[in-house]
């Protein structure tokens, strides 16, 4: 029943949105900050509701290691589709998402992912691969926060993460933002782990302490994407055994 409810509230909204999605529209034509703001609060009781219907549990730690007042890279591990929906409704500032190229063509929703300054990432080609760093690097310099999932896809495996793609982590490095390290637990328990049912799950959010790469020195910096695996990958381990209790 969950599932059906989301679906459609999802759909309805979606739908629904058309007409704001015009008004956002006019907004930006006259003032883009105010439609970044006003496309933010939308998506976010959009994706409040969304949790809510799924009766989902949600544990946070460290949200205080997020600056307020400067933009930032965040860079998770990635179950789930709902990483997305539990993560972005925390965020204190306007912040893009970068989504795999095949996201761009779903109508209405990529829509929205353009009003909130996301990015579409085309995996399997170079080159455009890195126009969208180079495009989430500009930004980042433009005050906009950018979270990515450097595994490059959903992690089914029974291993804590996929590699990282060190590209992810230029973004920072050019930018000189400081890095979030966010760490996820149990967030496939929600959906993927049976699908096509959604059911109650505890979730545990936890993030990192700000990594800036510019207070490194040059061989930490070369070491910069594992450093930050590491860390996500002990905090993984360690949160799972409290969900383990």
């Amino acid at each position: 029943m969950r599932a059906i409810i989301v679906f459609t509230f999802v759909f309805l909204f979606l739908v629904c949105s058309i007409p704001i999605m015009i008004v956002e529209w006019i907004i930006g034509k006259f003032n883009m900050e105010l439609k970044g703001k006003s496309s933010l609060a939308i998506v976010n009781w959009a994706f409040r509701v969304v949790i809510a219907i799924c009766n989902t549990k949600v544990t946070v730690i460290g949200e205080e290691n997020v600056p307020k007042d400067e933009p930032v890279l965040y860079i998770g591990n990635h179950r789930s589709f709902f990483d997305i929906v539990l993560t972005y409704v925390r965020v204190p500032r306007l912040t893009g998402y970068i989504a795999k190229k095949e996201i761009r063509k779903v109508p209405l929703l990529s829509h929205w992912m353009v009003n909130l300054h996301c990015l579409f990432l085309d995996r399997d080609n170079i080159k455009e691969g890195l126009k969208t760093i180079l495009a989430a690097i500009e930004k980042v310099k433009s005050g906009i926060s950018i979270c990515i999932f450097p595994e490059g896809t959903r992690n089914n495996s029974d291993e804590p993460l996929l590699p990282f793609h060190d590209g992810s982590f230029k973004i920072a490095d050019k930018s000189g933002c400081a890095i979030i390290p966010i760490t996820l637990n149990n967030t496939s328990a929600i959906f993927e782990d049976h699908l096509p049912w959604i059911r109650k799950a505890h979730v545990i959010i936890e993030y990192g302490k700000p990594i800036y790469p510019n207070d490194l020195d040059k061989t930490e910096r070369k070491q910069l994407s594992s450093m930050v695996q590491t860390i996500i990958t002990d905090t993984y381990l360690k949160n799972q055994s409290l969900l383990d209790k």
